[in-house]
This record gives structure tokens, sequence and C-alpha cells, in this order.
């Protein structure tokens, strides 16, 4: 089959179409034929080397996309909550790797059924990055009417959802942006107000909140997390998951103490721990785009062999919204 590959660590330029063998099928998993799949800066941070890859080169990128099955063998003990597959089934998934190809096999706990309504397209383009928000507004921070809210990187993939996500739940939100195109997106979204990452965020944030800054900050970024702790309030709270900007400074928890500031770390992982967890989580992320409670936008529809522009648009920063790769 054909797939997006590469052999050795680098920019873009280290990724071409390849023939690589077909995983084999076993109990309890399912061949995918893929109709789209997400591309994400942790593919970027693999093709570099900066996140671990298992087995020897090639190496295929991809955690995220939706497809239909071609053949499905049922597991040799299904658990209670394993769901039932077979052939024709439309499925997503948020956490399956080698999804850069024309096929790819997962394990049926892995799989997301998706309604009628949730195209390949929209799942590939929502997954990964809807249930990252949906945990950060539910169970990182349980965002509520009247909260001030400041969100890094706000016209990115999640920043954009977060956005939607803190308005529909009734709070004011000040969004975090690199130009103006992607203010005019964040302001679409939702945010009240938007300020340059240039410029004095966290003045801004104190500003916006008048209470000495916001209820919490959503940091993506990393290296802005001194920052995000003074833009919060006394009693404030920092949810912290993603270094897009570069690893965090160490924080003192002594100043944690003196300003009873919370400090939280966030990793998707960590929530979708079965199959029930993923199909559930997922179901609330469904209805939320079906009732127009959140929309995604998708930037950009690249062929897999121009895998090489997709991460090179991805990595300029210019796009708003999910690139998506079609095999």
């Amino acid at each position: 089959m054909k797939a997006l590959a590469f052999d050795r660590f680098g920019g873009p330029e280290v990724l071409h179409l390849a023939e690589v063998p077909l995983p084999p099928l076993e109990p309890g998993m399912a061949r995918v034929r893929v109709e789209a799949a997400g591309l994400n800066f942790a593919d970027v941070y693999r093709r570099k080397g900066t996140y671990h890859l298992e087995g020897p080169p090639p190496y295929v990128l991809g955690y995220e996309g939706a497809g239909v099955i071609e053949e499905a063998l049922p597991p040799a003990a299904p658990g209670e909550d394993t769901p039932r597959f077979k052939a024709g089934d439309r499925v997503g998934f948020a956490d399956v790797p080698r999804a850069n190809a024309e096929w790819f096999v997962a394990p049926w706990r892995k799989l997301i059924p998706l309604p009628a309504g949730i195209d390949a397209e929209l799942a590939a383009a929502s997954l990964l990055q809807g249930l990252t928000a949906q945990y950060l507004v539910s169970d990182s921070h349980r965002v509520g009417p009247g909260e001030t809210v400041l969100v890094h990187a706000a016209a990115g993939g999640v920043g954009l959802l977060l956005v939607q996500l803190c308005r529909a739940r009734g709070a004011r939100v000040l969004g975090v942006v690199g130009s103006e195109e992607k203010a005019v997106a964040a302001r679409t979204a939702g945010c009240e107000d938007t300020v340059r990452s240039s410029e004095d965020w966290v003045e801004r944030a104190q500003a916006f909140s008048r209470t000495g800054g916001v209820d919490v900050v959503f940091d993506s970024v990393g290296a802005t997390l001194p920052g995000s702790l003074r833009a919060s309030r006394r009693g404030g709270h920092v949810v912290f998951f993603g270094m897009a900007g570069g690893d965090p400074p160490k924080v003192d928890p002594r100043e944690l103490m003196d300003t009873s500031r919370s400090l939280t770390g966030g990793d998707l992982w960590n929530v979708l721990t079965s199959s029930a967890e993923r199909v559930r989580r997922a179901g609330e992320l469904f209805q939320w785009l079906a009732e127009g409670k959140v929309e995604v936008r998708i930037a950009a529809r690249y062929p897999l062999a121009e895998g090489a522009q997709a991460h090179a648009a991805l990595e300029s920063r210019a796009t708003i919204g999910k690139i998506l790769l079609i095999p």
C-alpha cells in the first residue's frame, strides 16, 4: 500500500510517498480504508525526532482520521465495553498510529463509530483537537458562566474550539493570536477581544478581567507559562497542555503557594482510557457539531503525495483551521 513515509528525521523534505507492507489483521482488529487523515503538530514533532518513534524506518506518521472498515476480526475474548464492528462500518479514530496511508489496522477499542451527518473529513478534522478541547473545559477546568478566560493560540485548531466551547458556557474570552487575520478568526469564533502574542498580553489579560487577572489560562505554547501565571488572578488557574513554543521554564511551587494559584497539566491520552470513554466523549463532541455549538474550519486538503507541502504549510503557522491529508 502507499503511505506518507520518511527514513530519517528532518524537515518536510524527508517525507515521500512509499510502498509499505499492509499490516497483518489479528483478532480484535479491523482494517480500515482511510478516507481522510488529520495533520497535527505532533506529526511534525515525530518527523523531527522530538517525539520518540518505535521500530526501524520507514516511519509512517498520522494518528487521527476516518474511513470505512473493509475487514474486521472479532476479539478472542471481548470485554463488556468492546464495541462491535463489521465490514462497511464508518469509523473515526484519534490515537491510532500509521494513519497517513491508504489503509491501517487498529484495535476495535480505539475505533469510534461515526453517526449520520458526520462525514470522514469532518471526523478527521475534529476528533483529536475536539476531544482535547472537550476534556480541557470539562475535566481540567470546568468553565462556568461569567468566568474570564485567556486562550493562547486562539486561532489554532484547539484554540478555535476552546473559544467556542468557553463562549457556549457563558465565559468571556481573550485570545492571544499572531496576526490580524488570526485575530479576525478568533473574534468570529467568540473572543470578546484579542491581543497579539508580540504585545504585552499579560497586562491586557489583567485589564480584561478587572480583578487583576483572568480566572483560567489555557496554555498550549509552553514557553509562555511564567506569563500565563502572572496573567491569572490570585487563586486563578493555569492549564498547560502543549509546547508549541518550546519547553516551559521550571515553576517554583512557592510561587503557587504565595498566590494561591493552581497549575494543571493536561494530556488527552490520560482521559481516553477505554472504548467506552472514547465513544462517550466523541458522542458529546459530535452532538455539539450537529447542534452548531462548535464549527470546525478546514484550511486545506492535500493528497498523500503532497504531504511535504502540507507539513510546510502547517509549520508556517499561516493556516487557520485543520489541514487534511487525503489518500
